[in-house]
Protein backbone atom coordinates (compact mmCIF):
# COMPACT_ATOMS: atom_id res chain seq x y z
CA UNK A 1 0.00 0.00 0.00
CA UNK A 2 1.04 3.60 -0.67
CA UNK A 3 -0.78 6.71 0.47
CA UNK A 4 -0.46 9.73 -1.84
CA UNK A 5 -0.20 13.33 -0.70
CA UNK A 6 -3.67 13.96 -2.10
CA UNK A 7 -5.16 11.28 0.15
CA UNK A 8 -5.57 8.51 -2.42
CA UNK A 9 -4.58 4.95 -1.47
CA UNK A 10 -2.70 2.92 -4.11
CA UNK A 11 -2.40 -0.79 -3.49
CA UNK A 12 -1.69 -4.07 -5.16
CA UNK A 13 -4.11 -7.00 -5.04
CA UNK A 14 -2.69 -10.51 -5.36
CA UNK A 15 -4.03 -14.04 -5.47
CA UNK A 16 -2.02 -17.01 -4.20
CA UNK A 17 -2.12 -20.61 -5.27
CA UNK A 18 -1.86 -23.77 -3.19
CA UNK A 19 1.92 -23.47 -2.81
CA UNK A 20 1.65 -19.89 -1.49
CA UNK A 21 2.89 -18.66 -4.86
CA UNK A 22 1.42 -15.53 -6.44
CA UNK A 23 -0.69 -16.59 -9.42
CA UNK A 24 -2.39 -13.26 -10.11
CA UNK A 25 -1.69 -9.58 -9.46
CA UNK A 26 -3.51 -6.36 -10.26
CA UNK A 27 -2.99 -2.74 -9.25
CA UNK A 28 -5.85 -0.92 -7.52
CA UNK A 29 -6.69 2.48 -6.12
CA UNK A 30 -9.17 3.92 -3.64
CA UNK A 31 -9.77 7.57 -4.39
CA UNK A 32 -9.66 9.95 -1.45
CA UNK A 33 -13.43 10.39 -1.01
CA UNK A 34 -14.08 6.64 -1.16
CA UNK A 35 -11.06 5.94 1.07
CA UNK A 36 -12.46 8.23 3.79
CA UNK A 37 -15.78 6.39 3.70
CA UNK A 38 -14.11 2.95 3.64
CA UNK A 39 -11.83 3.84 6.55
CA UNK A 40 -14.78 5.11 8.61
CA UNK A 41 -16.83 1.97 7.98
CA UNK A 42 -13.95 -0.35 8.83
CA UNK A 43 -13.10 1.63 11.96
CA UNK A 44 -16.59 1.01 13.32
CA UNK A 45 -15.69 -2.69 13.59
CA UNK A 46 -12.14 -2.04 14.80
CA UNK A 47 -10.50 -2.66 11.44
CA UNK A 48 -8.33 -0.87 8.93
CA UNK A 49 -6.81 -1.70 5.57
CA UNK A 50 -3.30 -3.04 5.98
CA UNK A 51 -0.80 -5.16 4.10
CA UNK A 52 -1.35 -8.89 4.10
CA UNK A 53 -5.10 -8.49 4.64
CA UNK A 54 -7.64 -10.44 2.59
CA UNK A 55 -10.62 -8.30 1.50
CA UNK A 56 -13.79 -8.47 -0.50
CA UNK A 57 -14.52 -5.24 -2.34
CA UNK A 58 -16.89 -3.49 -4.78
CA UNK A 59 -14.90 -2.11 -7.65
CA UNK A 60 -14.84 -1.27 -11.34
CA UNK A 61 -12.20 -1.85 -13.98
CA UNK A 62 -10.47 1.27 -15.18
CA UNK A 63 -8.19 1.47 -18.21
CA UNK A 64 -6.01 4.52 -18.88
CA UNK A 65 -5.05 4.39 -22.59
CA UNK A 66 -2.16 6.93 -22.62
CA UNK A 67 -0.15 4.70 -20.29
CA UNK A 68 -1.80 1.46 -21.20
CA UNK A 69 -2.53 0.95 -17.50
CA UNK A 70 -5.29 -1.31 -16.23
CA UNK A 71 -6.34 -1.01 -12.59
CA UNK A 72 -9.27 -1.59 -10.31
CA UNK A 73 -11.01 1.35 -8.68
CA UNK A 74 -12.30 0.22 -5.27
CA UNK A 75 -15.42 1.96 -3.99
CA UNK A 76 -16.34 -0.13 -0.92
CA UNK A 77 -14.76 -2.85 1.27
CA UNK A 78 -16.91 -5.45 3.05
CA UNK A 79 -15.96 -5.35 6.80
CA UNK A 80 -17.90 -8.54 7.63
CA UNK A 81 -15.87 -10.60 5.17
CA UNK A 82 -12.57 -9.64 6.79
CA UNK A 83 -13.92 -10.16 10.29
CA UNK A 84 -15.12 -13.61 9.31
CA UNK A 85 -11.74 -14.57 7.91
CA UNK A 86 -9.98 -13.32 11.03
CA UNK A 87 -12.32 -15.24 13.30
CA UNK A 88 -12.01 -18.39 11.22
CA UNK A 89 -8.23 -18.15 11.26
CA UNK A 90 -8.35 -17.48 15.00
CA UNK A 91 -10.39 -20.63 15.68
CA UNK A 92 -8.13 -22.72 13.50
CA UNK A 93 -5.07 -21.38 15.30
CA UNK A 94 -6.55 -22.12 18.75
CA UNK A 95 -7.46 -25.65 17.69
CA UNK A 96 -3.97 -26.29 16.34
CA UNK A 97 -2.34 -24.95 19.52
CA UNK A 98 -4.59 -27.06 21.73
CA UNK A 99 -3.88 -30.16 19.65
CA UNK A 100 -0.14 -29.51 19.99
CA UNK A 101 -0.49 -29.11 23.79
CA UNK A 102 0.72 -25.51 23.73
CA UNK A 103 -2.19 -23.70 25.40
CA UNK A 104 -0.96 -24.37 28.94
CA UNK A 105 2.75 -24.84 28.29
CA UNK A 106 3.92 -21.35 29.24
CA UNK A 107 1.41 -21.10 32.09
CA UNK A 108 3.08 -24.15 33.67
CA UNK A 109 6.38 -22.31 34.01
CA UNK A 110 7.12 -20.96 37.49
CA UNK A 111 7.25 -17.20 37.79
CA UNK A 112 9.83 -16.04 40.34
CA UNK A 113 8.55 -14.43 43.53
CA UNK A 114 11.06 -11.65 42.84
CA UNK A 115 11.06 -11.12 39.04
CA UNK A 116 13.69 -8.40 38.82
CA UNK A 117 15.42 -9.49 35.57
CA UNK A 118 13.09 -8.76 32.66
CA UNK A 119 13.22 -9.10 28.89
CA UNK A 120 11.09 -6.35 27.33
CA UNK A 121 9.77 -6.98 23.81
CA UNK A 122 8.14 -4.03 22.06
CA UNK A 123 8.80 -1.24 19.60
CA UNK A 124 11.65 1.03 20.67
CA UNK A 125 10.67 4.52 21.91
CA UNK A 126 6.95 3.70 21.60
CA UNK A 127 4.44 4.99 24.15
CA UNK A 128 4.14 1.45 25.52
CA UNK A 129 7.91 1.30 25.99
CA UNK A 130 8.04 4.58 27.94
CA UNK A 131 4.89 3.90 30.01
CA UNK A 132 6.16 0.48 31.08
CA UNK A 133 9.63 1.71 32.11
CA UNK A 134 8.21 4.78 33.85
CA UNK A 135 6.00 2.57 36.05
CA UNK A 136 8.99 0.38 36.95
CA UNK A 137 11.12 3.41 37.84
CA UNK A 138 8.42 4.90 40.04
CA UNK A 139 8.21 1.68 42.07
CA UNK A 140 11.73 2.14 43.47
CA UNK A 141 12.62 -1.53 42.92
CA UNK A 142 15.89 -2.42 41.18
CA UNK A 143 14.54 -3.94 37.97
CA UNK A 144 17.03 -4.97 35.31
CA UNK A 145 15.54 -4.74 31.81
CA UNK A 146 17.00 -6.35 28.68
CA UNK A 147 15.30 -4.68 25.71
CA UNK A 148 14.51 -6.59 22.49
CA UNK A 149 13.14 -4.38 19.74
CA UNK A 150 10.34 -5.79 17.58
CA UNK A 151 7.68 -4.24 15.38
CA UNK A 152 4.30 -4.80 17.04
CA UNK A 153 2.10 -4.23 13.98
CA UNK A 154 2.43 -4.48 10.24
CA UNK A 155 3.98 -7.11 8.02
CA UNK A 156 7.17 -7.36 10.07
CA UNK A 157 5.47 -7.83 13.45
CA UNK A 158 4.97 -11.57 13.22
CA UNK A 159 8.56 -12.27 12.22
CA UNK A 160 10.27 -9.84 14.63
CA UNK A 161 8.16 -10.67 17.69
CA UNK A 162 8.63 -14.43 17.24
CA UNK A 163 12.36 -13.92 16.68
CA UNK A 164 12.65 -11.90 19.89
CA UNK A 165 10.80 -14.59 21.85
CA UNK A 166 13.01 -17.30 20.39
CA UNK A 167 16.07 -15.27 21.40
CA UNK A 168 15.19 -15.45 25.09
CA UNK A 169 17.26 -18.62 25.49
CA UNK A 170 20.42 -16.51 25.32
CA UNK A 171 19.32 -14.25 28.20
CA UNK A 172 19.38 -14.84 31.96
CA UNK A 173 15.98 -13.37 32.84
CA UNK A 174 13.13 -14.23 35.20
CA UNK A 175 10.38 -13.50 32.68
CA UNK A 176 9.61 -11.79 29.36
CA UNK A 177 7.16 -8.93 28.87
CA UNK A 178 5.46 -8.51 25.47
CA UNK A 179 3.64 -5.16 25.18
CA UNK A 180 2.22 -2.66 22.71
CA UNK A 181 -0.02 0.38 22.97
CA UNK A 182 -3.73 0.48 22.23
CA UNK A 183 -5.09 0.05 18.74
CA UNK A 184 -7.81 -1.38 16.58
CA UNK A 185 -8.48 -5.05 16.13
CA UNK A 186 -6.58 -4.90 12.89
CA UNK A 187 -3.59 -3.40 14.73
CA UNK A 188 -3.58 -6.41 17.03
CA UNK A 189 -4.04 -8.99 14.27
CA UNK A 190 -0.39 -10.07 14.44
CA UNK A 191 -0.91 -11.35 17.99
CA UNK A 192 -3.54 -13.78 16.72
CA UNK A 193 -0.96 -15.43 14.47
CA UNK A 194 0.08 -19.00 15.11
CA UNK A 195 3.76 -18.15 14.74
CA UNK A 196 3.73 -15.64 17.60
CA UNK A 197 1.44 -17.85 19.71
CA UNK A 198 3.81 -20.82 19.37
CA UNK A 199 6.80 -18.61 20.23
CA UNK A 200 5.02 -17.37 23.37
CA UNK A 201 4.02 -20.90 24.40
CA UNK A 202 7.52 -22.34 23.88
CA UNK A 203 9.36 -19.41 25.50
CA UNK A 204 11.89 -20.68 28.10
CA UNK A 205 10.56 -18.25 30.73
CA UNK A 206 7.08 -17.06 31.75
CA UNK A 207 5.67 -14.47 29.32
CA UNK A 208 3.58 -11.53 30.55
CA UNK A 209 1.52 -9.73 27.91
CA UNK A 210 0.16 -6.19 27.92
CA UNK A 211 -1.21 -5.66 24.42
CA UNK A 212 -3.20 -2.49 24.95
CA UNK A 213 -6.75 -3.76 24.58
CA UNK A 214 -9.49 -3.71 27.20
CA UNK A 215 -12.09 -5.98 25.56
CA UNK A 216 -10.59 -8.44 23.09
CA UNK A 217 -8.18 -11.16 24.11
CA UNK A 218 -5.58 -12.15 21.56
CA UNK A 219 -4.30 -15.68 21.07
CA UNK A 220 -0.95 -14.52 22.45
CA UNK A 221 -2.81 -13.58 25.64
CA UNK A 222 -4.45 -17.00 25.75
CA UNK A 223 -1.15 -18.90 25.72
CA UNK A 224 0.88 -16.43 27.83
CA UNK A 225 1.66 -17.11 31.47
CA UNK A 226 -0.02 -13.90 32.67
CA UNK A 227 -2.10 -11.65 30.36
CA UNK A 228 -2.76 -8.03 31.34
CA UNK A 229 -4.73 -5.34 29.57
CA UNK A 230 -2.12 -2.61 29.01
CA UNK A 231 1.65 -2.06 29.24
CA UNK A 232 1.13 -0.06 32.42
CA UNK A 233 -0.85 -2.88 33.99
CA UNK A 234 1.86 -5.35 33.05
CA UNK A 235 4.38 -3.18 34.91
CA UNK A 236 1.99 -2.80 37.86
CA UNK A 237 1.59 -6.59 38.01
CA UNK A 238 5.36 -7.00 38.40
CA UNK A 239 5.58 -4.18 40.95
CA UNK A 240 2.75 -5.70 42.99
CA UNK A 241 4.46 -9.09 42.93
CA UNK A 242 7.65 -7.55 44.31
CA UNK A 243 5.62 -5.59 46.87
CA UNK A 244 4.04 -8.83 48.09
CA UNK A 245 7.47 -10.48 48.22
CA UNK A 246 8.84 -7.51 50.17
CA UNK A 247 5.94 -7.72 52.63
CA UNK A 248 6.50 -11.46 52.96
CA UNK A 249 10.17 -10.83 53.80
CA UNK A 250 9.15 -8.20 56.37
CA UNK A 251 6.60 -10.57 57.92
CA UNK A 252 9.16 -13.37 58.03
CA UNK A 253 11.65 -10.95 59.59
CA UNK A 254 9.18 -10.05 62.31
CA UNK A 255 8.40 -13.71 62.93
CA UNK A 256 12.12 -14.49 63.05
CA UNK A 257 12.79 -11.68 65.51
CA UNK A 258 9.90 -12.85 67.68
CA UNK A 259 11.07 -16.46 67.48
CA UNK A 260 14.59 -15.37 68.47
CA UNK A 261 13.61 -12.92 71.24
CA UNK A 262 10.82 -14.92 72.87
CA UNK A 263 13.16 -17.62 74.29
CA UNK A 264 15.43 -14.83 75.56
CA UNK A 265 12.46 -13.13 77.21
CA UNK A 266 11.34 -16.38 78.86
CA UNK A 267 14.91 -17.11 79.93
CA UNK A 268 15.15 -13.60 81.40
CA UNK A 269 11.97 -14.19 83.40
CA UNK A 270 13.31 -17.52 84.63
CA UNK A 271 16.63 -15.86 85.55
CA UNK A 272 14.82 -13.13 87.49
CA UNK A 273 12.79 -15.78 89.31
CA UNK A 274 15.97 -17.74 90.03
CA UNK A 275 17.65 -14.60 91.37
CA UNK A 276 14.69 -14.03 93.70
CA UNK A 277 14.83 -17.65 94.87
CA UNK A 278 18.60 -17.38 95.32
CA UNK A 279 18.17 -14.20 97.37
CA UNK A 280 15.61 -15.92 99.57
CA UNK A 281 17.91 -18.93 99.93
CA UNK A 282 20.77 -16.68 100.96
CA UNK A 283 18.54 -15.01 103.53
CA UNK A 284 17.48 -18.40 104.87
CA UNK A 285 21.07 -19.64 104.98
CA UNK A 286 22.12 -16.52 106.88
CA UNK A 287 19.23 -17.01 109.31
CA UNK A 288 20.13 -20.66 109.80
CA UNK A 289 23.77 -19.72 110.29
CA UNK A 290 22.82 -17.25 112.99
CA UNK A 291 20.51 -19.81 114.63
CA UNK A 292 23.21 -22.47 114.49
CA UNK A 293 25.74 -20.07 115.95
CA UNK A 294 23.32 -19.28 118.76
CA UNK A 295 22.67 -22.95 119.40
CA UNK A 296 26.40 -23.65 119.40
CA UNK A 297 27.01 -20.85 121.91
CA UNK A 298 24.16 -22.00 124.18
CA UNK A 299 25.36 -25.60 124.00
CA UNK A 300 28.89 -24.48 124.89
CA UNK A 301 27.64 -22.45 127.84
CA UNK A 302 25.41 -25.32 129.01
CA UNK A 303 28.31 -27.76 128.75
CA UNK A 304 30.60 -25.39 130.66
CA UNK A 305 28.00 -24.82 133.37
CA UNK A 306 27.34 -28.54 133.75
CA UNK A 307 31.06 -29.29 133.87
CA UNK A 308 31.50 -26.60 136.52
CA UNK A 309 28.69 -28.05 138.60
CA UNK A 310 30.21 -31.49 138.35
CA UNK A 311 33.59 -30.13 139.39
CA UNK A 312 32.10 -28.35 142.38
CA UNK A 313 30.30 -31.52 143.38
CA UNK A 314 33.54 -33.42 142.99
CA UNK A 315 35.37 -30.95 145.23
CA UNK A 316 32.64 -31.22 147.83
CA UNK A 317 32.74 -35.00 147.59
CA UNK A 318 36.52 -34.92 147.81
CA UNK A 319 36.33 -32.72 150.84
CA UNK A 320 33.81 -35.02 152.48
CA UNK A 321 35.86 -38.06 151.58
CA UNK A 322 39.00 -36.46 152.90
CA UNK A 323 37.26 -35.47 156.13
CA UNK A 324 35.48 -38.80 156.53
CA UNK A 325 38.67 -40.88 156.81
CA UNK A 326 40.06 -38.46 159.33
CA UNK A 327 36.95 -38.72 161.48
CA UNK A 328 36.85 -42.42 160.95
CA UNK A 329 40.50 -42.71 161.92
CA UNK A 330 39.95 -40.55 164.95
CA UNK A 331 36.83 -42.48 165.93
CA UNK A 332 38.31 -45.84 165.11
CA UNK A 333 41.83 -45.13 166.15
CA UNK A 334 41.54 -48.18 168.08
CA UNK A 335 40.75 -50.29 165.06
CA UNK A 336 43.40 -52.26 163.48
CA UNK A 337 45.75 -50.69 160.93
CA UNK A 338 44.45 -53.13 158.39
CA UNK A 339 41.00 -51.63 158.61
CA UNK A 340 42.42 -48.15 158.22
CA UNK A 341 44.34 -49.14 155.14
CA UNK A 342 41.25 -50.77 153.65
CA UNK A 343 39.23 -47.69 154.15
CA UNK A 344 41.91 -45.49 152.66
CA UNK A 345 42.28 -47.80 149.69
CA UNK A 346 38.55 -47.86 149.09
CA UNK A 347 38.36 -44.09 149.31
CA UNK A 348 41.15 -43.57 146.84
CA UNK A 349 39.61 -46.05 144.42
CA UNK A 350 36.26 -44.30 144.67
CA UNK A 351 37.93 -40.95 144.11
CA UNK A 352 39.72 -42.18 141.01
CA UNK A 353 36.49 -43.65 139.67
CA UNK A 354 34.65 -40.37 140.07
CA UNK A 355 37.50 -38.41 138.49
CA UNK A 356 37.59 -40.80 135.53
CA UNK A 357 33.83 -40.49 135.11
CA UNK A 358 34.03 -36.70 135.20
CA UNK A 359 36.83 -36.73 132.67
CA UNK A 360 34.74 -38.97 130.40
CA UNK A 361 31.78 -36.63 130.70
CA UNK A 362 34.01 -33.68 129.89
CA UNK A 363 35.40 -35.44 126.83
CA UNK A 364 31.91 -36.46 125.74
CA UNK A 365 30.62 -32.93 126.09
CA UNK A 366 33.58 -31.63 124.12
CA UNK A 367 33.04 -34.18 121.38
CA UNK A 368 29.32 -33.40 121.21
CA UNK A 369 29.90 -29.68 120.60
CA UNK A 370 28.59 -28.75 117.03
CA UNK A 371 31.84 -27.00 116.18
CA UNK A 372 33.81 -30.19 116.86
CA UNK A 373 31.35 -32.29 114.86
CA UNK A 374 31.58 -29.98 111.85
CA UNK A 375 35.36 -29.73 112.21
CA UNK A 376 35.67 -33.52 111.90
CA UNK A 377 34.21 -33.33 108.39
CA UNK A 378 30.53 -33.73 109.18
CA UNK A 379 28.02 -31.33 107.64
CA UNK A 380 24.39 -30.29 107.99
CA UNK A 381 22.36 -30.45 104.74
CA UNK A 382 18.97 -28.82 104.26
CA UNK A 383 16.58 -28.75 101.32
CA UNK A 384 15.33 -25.57 99.63
CA UNK A 385 12.68 -25.28 102.41
CA UNK A 386 15.44 -25.35 105.12
CA UNK A 387 14.38 -28.78 106.37
CA UNK A 388 17.15 -31.10 107.65
CA UNK A 389 17.83 -33.99 105.29
CA UNK A 390 18.24 -37.44 106.77
CA UNK A 391 17.12 -39.53 103.77
CA UNK A 392 18.16 -39.22 100.08
CA UNK A 393 14.64 -40.16 99.09
CA UNK A 394 13.37 -36.83 100.46
CA UNK A 395 14.72 -34.92 97.42
CA UNK A 396 14.35 -35.16 93.65
CA UNK A 397 16.84 -34.42 90.83
CA UNK A 398 16.97 -30.68 90.25
CA UNK A 399 16.20 -29.73 93.92
CA UNK A 400 18.40 -27.02 95.46
CA UNK A 401 20.40 -27.91 98.63
CA UNK A 402 22.42 -25.91 101.19
CA UNK A 403 25.19 -27.63 103.17
CA UNK A 404 26.62 -26.12 106.40
CA UNK A 405 30.33 -26.90 106.91
CA UNK A 406 32.71 -25.98 109.67
CA UNK A 407 33.46 -22.84 107.71
CA UNK A 408 30.92 -21.56 105.20
CA UNK A 409 27.91 -22.90 103.30
CA UNK A 410 27.80 -24.78 99.97
CA UNK A 411 24.81 -24.41 97.61
CA UNK A 412 24.21 -27.38 95.28
CA UNK A 413 21.58 -29.07 93.10
CA UNK A 414 20.58 -32.75 93.09
CA UNK A 415 21.55 -34.67 89.96
CA UNK A 416 20.56 -38.17 91.18
CA UNK A 417 19.97 -40.10 94.43
CA UNK A 418 20.67 -43.67 95.45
Amino acid sequence: MRRSQRGHLYLELIEKGSGDQVVGKLEAVIWRRDFQAVSKELAESGQQIEEGQQIRCWCEVDFYPPFGRLQLVIHRVDPLFTLGLLEKRRRETLEALAKAGLMELNKARTLSRVPLRLALITSKDSAAYHDFLATLRESGFGFGVSFLHAAVQGVDAEREVSAALNGLTALQVDCAVLIRGGGSRADLAAFDSRRIAEAVARAPVPVITGLGHEIDESIADRVAHTPTKTPTRAAEFLVQRLTRAEKLVEDLGRELRHAALEPLRRASLRLSAAERVLGLARFRVASERERLTGLSQRLGRAATQRLGAKRRGLEMLRARLVAAPARSIAASRRRAPATARRIATASNARLREVEARLAGWARLLGELAPERTLARGFSITRDENSRLLRDSGAVEPGDALSTQLSSGVILSRVESQE
